[in-house]
Formats: C-alpha cells, structure tokens, sequence
C-alpha cells in the first residue's frame, strides 16, 4: 500500500472532493480481496435524504465534520480508520486522510410523552450539531416548482420525520442531546409557507422555546428571503436568540435558478440581497450565510466572482457540490455530480476569499457553515 508523503491542505481538500463527489463504498470488516462487503453497516450515523443537497453517512475525516454518499461503485473505501482507493490495477493506495465513524446518539432512542421519535423530531449532524426541519412541507414541492435537487417531503413520505415540529418538542429534543450526546450547536430550517415571512415567524417560535429551555446553546436559522416589506422578521429572530441565519439561494445565476429552482427563481436576487444586507446588519458580518451549489451549471469563474462579492458584504458562501439523492427530480434525471477536480477548484479559490476577508466557518456560533460537513470548504481553511 503506497501512502502520500504529507497531509497538507491541498491533499485533505482533494480527498474531501473526491469523496463528496464519487462517495464511499465500506467495508464494515476486513474482506477479501476484491470482495466488498455489506456498505451501510460501519456508518452508525447516516442521513437518507431531506431538504438540502445531501444524503449521506456522516465521518470525521483529519478531525473534521464530513457527509460522505455511500455509493456501492466507488472506488473509495475505509480501511482501519484511513481512507483508501482501489486502483484499476488491483492495488491499494492510502489517501492520506484519517477517517472516524459517529457513533448512533443515545437521544435517538427516546420519545416524547405522546410518542413520537426524539429522531423524527430532530438529528444529529457531524458530531456534536443538532439539525431539524421544523416544517417538513413547501409551497414549491410541485413538479413545476420544485428544486431539482430537494427531497423536502421524501423523509415524510417515508415516515422518517414528522409534518411540524412544535417549539416545545425540539426543546426536549434538544436538551436531551446536549446532556447525553454533547451536542453544541442546533440549525432549524424550514419548507416555505405561503405567507409573507416564508415560514420564520415559526423558526422564531421555535427558538424563543429552544433558548429558554437551554440557554448557551448556540442556533442558526434558515428561511428563505421574507417578503420586503416584512424584513422586520429578521431582527425578530435574532431577539428570540437566533445566533446566526442562512438564506439559500443556491446559484446567483438567473438561467441556472430558473433551470434548477423554478419556484425559487421567482424570488428575484434583488430579493436575496435586500435580505442578505438586512441580515447582516441585524446579525453582524460572518453570521449570514448562503448555499452555492458546484454542479448546476453555473460558470465556475462567475460563481467564485459572485461567492467574492457576497463576502464583501458580510455573506459567508457555503459552496457544496451537487449531490444526487434518491427521490430528487435531478435524479430520476440521471444528472451526475460535479468533476471533483471543479469542485476542489471552486472551494480553493473560495477559501481564499475568505481567507483574504478573514472569514471562516469555524468562527461561527452555529450553522452549515461552523459545521462544515457537507463542504470542503474547512479543509481549504475557510
């Protein structure tokens, strides 16, 4: 087994990029040669689907929060705690990245009075982030609306989650997983409503509760841009105890939202922007964040220009590749992930934007940002 001499910044996010692209296939046991085993059993903790861009088993790779696709053809593997490649020629080579499973939180095992799931209420992300849906349905769930890459109302289909989450259940929720799994941080996100707040008057419910059942955990809130003139919201989100907020807006090109997110193309991002800055003035600089999907389409000189110009304003671009999951339109499509090569591209020249603002993930209390799990971001240093 050949290994690489360093485990420098430029290896670790070339194997986050290939593994966020091309996923793992894991052997849960020593197996035979060319033999692979059982894939999902060695990853206790996976999530099969939901809102975003992701579905997948959640490791620690060199220490860091990663969602990885587990994808049967892959040529990755984990192999005694490293992650390795099995070459066409038969042989092995050690990536030179460290690999850490999470363990099944004990939280999942318990239930509310009335006896819902702790973990159809809410579940643990990377390690120590506690992560909901506090309403699992939206406006643009149509076919002709829908983002091509959501599977908002998959995981309800299913049975894994429930409609609406109260403000007192994701209490409970979350002060049983920081007193038994040590969970550090929450991020509520929600389905769009048809009202003027796009559902946050309920995520400020939500934390309101949240807050005074446990005090010094941190939260982030997700929705998408409240209509102008019901901007106020955002500052009642941030006095119900919200410590940071993500406005996804996915792509900041118009063809490639039309193409992707139709329903959320008739937002326009004069839109997003007059909430971003709103935002930002509210929460403060590197406490707003945003989605920027590698995979859509999108030029990647413009999306790296565009990810620069919303850092100047305060705006950390979480850039995450286009994944595809199981019940989306995308998939059912065919549409294969983004070449890991665009994908550490983008994210390196992304970090060094960052980098340049001083921005980073990992100076944020809560969110996907200060998680860093589903980007690569965190390996290139923002």
């Amino acid at each position: 087994m050949s290994a690489p001499s360093s485990h420098d910044t430029d290896l670790g996010l070339q194997a986050r990029a290939e593994m966020a692209v091309r996923g793992v296939a894991i052997d849960p046991d020593p197996a035979p040669a060319g033999r692979v085993t059982d894939l999902g059993s060695s990853i206790p903790l996976r999530r099969p689907g939901g809102a975003g861009p992701s579905a997948d088993g959640h490791v620690l790779v060199d220490g860091l929060k990663t969602t990885v696709p587990i994808v049967a053809d892959s040529p990755f593997r984990l192999r005694g705690g490293r992650l390795v490649r099995n070459d066409p020629g038969g042989g092995i080579t050690d990536m030179g990245v460290a690999v850490e499973t999470v363990d099944r939180p004990a939280f999942y095992d318990l239930r509310t009075a009335d006896g819902v799931s702790y973990e159809q209420i809410a579940r643990l992300h990377g390690n120590d982030v506690l992560a909901s849906t506090v309403v699992q349905t939206c406006v643009r769930y149509g076919e002709a609306d829908r983002c091509r890459f959501c599977a908002i109302e998959q995981s309800l289909r299913t049975g894994a989650t429930t409609a609406v989450k109260t403000p007192e259940q994701l209490a409970e929720v979350a002060e049983a997983a920081v007193r038994l799994d040590g969970v550090r941080q929450m991020v509520l996100t929600t389905g769009t409503s048809n009202g003027r707040d796009r559902g946050a008057r309920h995520l400020v419910r939500c934390v309101r509760v949240i807050k005074a059942a446990v005090p010094g955990l941190p939260v982030q809130v997700q929705c998408e841009p409240p209509a102008p003139d019901d901007l106020a919201v955002l500052t009642e989100l941030h006095e119900a105890g919200a410590d940071a907020i993500g406005i996804h807006v996915e792509s900041l090109d118009d063809e490639v939202r039309r193409r992707w997110m139709p329903g959320k193309a008739t937002v326009p991002l004069a839109q997003y922007r007059l909430a971003w800055d709103e935002a930002v003035r509210v929460f403060g600089p590197n406490t707003v964040s945003t989605y920027l999907i590698v995979g859509l389409g999108e030029d990647p000189d413009e999306l790296v220009a565009g990810a620069a110009g919303l850092i100047a304003g305060g705006v950390y671009p979480f850039v995450v590749p286009y994944r595809p999951i199981p019940g989306t339109l995308a998939f059912d499509d065919g549409v294969p992930g983004p070449d890991p090569a665009l994908l550490a591209d983008v994210t390196a020249r992304v970090a060094a934007e960052l980098r340049g603002s001083g921005m980073r993930g990992s100076d944020q209390a809560a969110g996907c940002a200060a998680c860093g799990a589903c980007s690569a971001l965190s390996a290139a240093g923002g």
